[in-house]
């Protein structure tokens, strides 16, 4: 079955990197696009970063441009979000998602980050 775990969150000081890694299995990787969210307790999930099957595209959501970058692995089926400069404001749980044709939508546990000193 899909199945998405992400790992790597934690507690990190203003200013701090973190990397968010998420494992997948159970479908063709290498295929499908590839997204991370987040989501704090005052907002719905939001789109942070998406990055083409085969890595050549990436997006972001504009607040994070420049201090967070999507990659992925398509050897390992793993997709990472690098996390640099990190803010108060990025402290949320963040998921990483894929749209398949048959099971439609698919998330991860998630990863809390917390950005405090």
């Amino acid at each position: 079955q899909v199945q998405l775990v992400e790992s790597g969150g934690g507690l990190v000081q203003p200013g701090g990197s973190l990397r968010l890694s998420c494992a997948a299995s159970g479908f063709t990787f290498s295929l499908y696009a590839m997204n991370w969210y987040r989501r704090t307790p005052a907002k719905e999930r939001e789109l942070v970063a998406t990055i083409s099957s085969a890595g050549g595209i990436t997006n972001y959501q504009n607040s994070v441009k420049g201090r967070f970058t999507i990659s992925r692995d398509n050897a390992e089926n793993v997709v990472y979000l690098q996390m640099n400069s990190l803010k108060p404001e990025d402290t949320a749980v963040y998921y990483c998602n894929v749209k398949l044709p048959i099971d439609g939508l698919r998330w991860g546990q998630g990863t809390q980050v917390t950005v405090s000193s």
